[in-house]
């Protein structure tokens, strides 16, 4: 039989040999570290995304744009539609069309122009834009706009960079360019 003494030895002894092998403590460690490490990288990959759509949304709202500069909108009839369209084909790359929004606007020249805001104070998207189709030979001041509503996944989880439903599950980023021109004589 055993004694106490000689289980208090025996327990002392594994106790030591256990706290002496340090097999596995890497994996232990990076258990702990690893979902801080992985939302953070993936944090990193959303906003480097995010900010890829909007140089993509740039690019080819100034293509577009250039349209109404050299009067092709108004010779063609160009409707919002087409426009839109056009940019569609643009930037369809990484955004999805169905949530693409358009605003043009024209303004006289010596006019004050009107900057569109589509994003309440609380953070609600306001789907309500014009087209107007600049005309030739004038001095007008033309503004086209191009916004889109960028999901966000990751940044949801903790800081979030949401500007449209801050605060909630569906939270998103809005992607917002701006080209502004006079027309171009003929």
């Amino acid at each position: 039989m055993w004694s106490s003494e000689t289980s208090h030895a025996e327990v002392r002894r594994v106790l030591r040999r256990w706290r002496r092998d340090r097999r596995g403590s890497a994996a232990v460690e990076f258990a702990f570290i690893a979902p801080m490490f992985f939302g953070m990288l993936f944090a990193i990959f959303e906003i480097i995304l995010t900010f890829l759509a909007g140089t993509v949304l740039d690019n080819g709202l100034q293509q577009s744009a250039r349209k109404m500069f050299t009067h092709y909108a108004a010779d063609t009839n160009m409707t919002q539609a087409d426009f839109t369209q056009d940019l569609c084909d643009r930037v369809s790359v990484l955004l999805e069309c169905s949530k693409l929004r358009v605003n043009v606007s024209v303004s006289a020249a010596g006019d004050a122009i009107a900057i569109l805001k589509p994003v309440t104070s609380d953070g609600t998207f306001i789907d309500k834009f014009t087209y107007q189709v600049p005309q030739p030979n004038t001095r007008e001041t033309v503004v086209v706009s191009a916004f889109y509503q960028w999901p966000l996944f990751v940044t949801q989880l903790g800081y979030s960079i949401a500007n449209i439903d801050p605060g909630t599950a569906n939270g998103k980023y809005l992607l917002a360019s701006m080209v502004a021109f006079r027309v171009e004589p003929r």
